[in-house]
């Protein structure tokens, strides 16, 4: 069950804090998760004794972001393992959990071949689980080592596209260390354009309908000591015109074979916006997140979320009274459509930044020609 917490009381943890981790207390193993539901209002940890409660936690966001769920559902499978669960059959409750964010399958997919292999070699139940931990450990790690690389490509190619410094970044949703094993993809370039002195002004868009980008990438800039600014999704346009944006920078829940970008709702128009002023429009991405299954944009599944989440509210540590939880802000009864993701087609894409380099123009055949050297190139 999921509904056992543990107060971090006053937390003093860096911008890099783990999000998620493997415990193993006398009760049993168990994931640990920071609840993301909760925050900014405070830092709650959730911890998962089961693959059934991190799927719940997966599917109500209090874990999140595309690589952070790959790691989420490597773990979960571990878990399930370790436990005595049936593996397959929570392997596939963890998949299904959400459907856009192809870096989920992934991980649980590596996790179960590892598991797989080694329970072919001796039969041994408890080896095979150690080897899906191992697994998803080394995932783990891996993440953080893309997280680092891609930090230092995205700022390289900053400072190429945009010579003299003082970048003043547009960013949208949330992609810093609550995303991932290390310190994030789009907000981990950003971050490491602040620490060499090159980062102007990091724009934060609110991100409806959960407000990702107000509750968490302006929690992270702030711990960070960032310059930032929080603006509602629809004045991005006016920034725009006002000539305040040098760089849009996104992260990617999905990649198809042809370049297209699959993230958070309010992408697209960010794109748009910027072919028609002419600034960069940056995907930062780790390659687990490039799904060459995928042929086309058109072929990317994208979640549709609850409409609860457009007709309502909520924030921590409110009184609420809607349906779904939250403060209602239409009329009962008003139909909503609430799709999780938008896709940018490659030709609104300049760069794509992997930990493996920059990809730049965004080509089916330049994708394919990075993904194979990557497969040559062990990282780390």
């Amino acid at each position: 069950m999921a509904d056992q917490y543990a107060q971090t009381g006053e937390d003093k943890r860096p911008t890099g804090m783990p999000v998620i981790r493997w415990e193993e207390p006398p009760e049993g193993p168990v994931v640990v998760l920071l609840d993301q539901t909760r925050l900014p209002a405070e830092e709650v940890e959730l911890v998962c004794t089961d693959a059934s409660a991190l799927v719940e936690a997966i599917r109500t966001l209090a874990v999140r972001g595309a690589p952070l769920l790959g790691i989420a559902g490597a773990y979960g499978v571990a878990l399930a393992a370790v436990r005595g669960f049936d593996v397959d059959e929570a392997a596939l409750a963890l998949e299904g959990a959400r459907p856009t964010a192809v870096n989920l399958s992934v991980g649980v997919r590596r996790a179960v071949a590892a598991y797989r292999t080694a329970l072919a070699k001796n039969g041994d139940t408890g080896a095979a689980a150690v080897a899906a931990l191992v697994a998803a450990r080394a995932l783990h790690r891996e993440d953080a080592e893309a997280s680092a690389r891609m930090a230092g490509h995205g700022l390289e190619l900053l400072d190429e596209l945009l010579p003299g410094g003082g970048h003043r970044i547009l960013t949208h949703c949330n992609t810093g260390s609550l995303v991932s094993g290390g310190e994030g993809t789009a907000f981990a370039v950003a971050l490491e354009a602040h620490r060499a002195g090159r980062l102007r002004r990091l724009w934060v868009d609110e991100t409806r309908p959960l407000l990702q980008g107000a509750r968490l990438t302006a929690y992270e800039a702030a711990r960070s000591g960032m310059a930032y600014s929080l603006l509602t999704d629809n004045a991005a346009g006016s920034l725009f015109a006002a000539g305040e944006v040098d760089a849009v920078l996104v992260g990617a829940d999905r990649i198809a074979a042809d370049g297209s970008v699959a993230n958070k709702v309010g992408s697209y128009p960010l794109a748009v916006l910027a072919r028609y002023h002419h600034v960069p429009f940056i995907v930062v991405a780790p390659l687990t997140t490039v799904d060459p299954e995928t042929p086309d944009g058109a072929s990317i599944e994208v979640e549709q979320r609850p409409g609860y989440e457009v007709t309502e509210v909520t924030a921590p540590q409110v009184t609420v009274t809607g349906a779904g939880g939250g403060i209602p802000v239409a009329p009962l009864g008003t139909q909503a459509y609430n799709p999780a993701f938008d896709v940018t087609p490659p030709e609104l894409v300049t760069a794509i930044v992997t930990e493996y380099g920059v990809l730049s123009p965004v080509t089916a055949e330049a994708l394919a020609e990075l993904s194979a050297r990557s497969r040559q190139v062990p990282i780390g």
